[in-house]
């Protein structure tokens, strides 16, 4: 096997124990971001080049966002614990964007939906390249899979 190959994740969980019931376009992200990033992402944890491919279990604990990286057989790797406080107002600013978005969609024009969705993907962007910059030297990942990771991380948000 290549490289490039261990250096990603083949499969992610949520802890969802305290998840309240989601509205579909919710669900729908959800589901689309991990099928997108188990078909392509680039992931590793800085200490552990070479102990991919990887199981991500993400939760969130005592205010901090944990990223629990696993072997392949599921022996633990690593934790990496990030504080909640970093990415409230960014999931914040983004949940409101996402809400104007989904009801632009049913009752605006073409370009109102295109610009509410540029500022949508402006802030994805934003929540993104945060995250990678909170796991520098920690975790290295491409864009597209901080992005993938930004959407669960925004899922996980949604709390009872």
């Amino acid at each position: 096997m290549n490289a490039r190959a261990n250096r990603r994740i083949v499969h992610v969980t949520l802890d969802e124990q305290s998840v309240v019931r989601r509205k579909p376009e919710v669900e729908h992200e959800r589901a689309v971001a991990i099928f997108d990033l188990l078909e392509e992402n680039e992931f590793c944890p800085c200490d552990h080049m070479d102990d991919g491919p990887f199981h991500l279990h993400l939760s969130i604990e005592d205010n901090r966002l944990i990223f629990d990286i696993r072997r392949e057989n599921d022996e633990a790797l690593s934790k990496v614990a990030l504080p909640l406080t970093t990415f409230r107002t960014i999931v914040k600013d983004y949940f409101l964007i996402c809400e104007s978005y989904y009801n632009a969609i049913k009752r605006s024009t073409p370009s109102q939906i295109e610009a509410i969705d540029m500022g949508r993907r402006g802030l994805h962007n934003e929540g993104s390249e945060l995250l990678r910059e909170r796991l520098a030297g920690k975790v290295e990942m491409d864009l597209q899979t901080a992005r993938r990771l930004f959407t669960l991380i925004c899922v996980l948000h949604i709390r009872g």
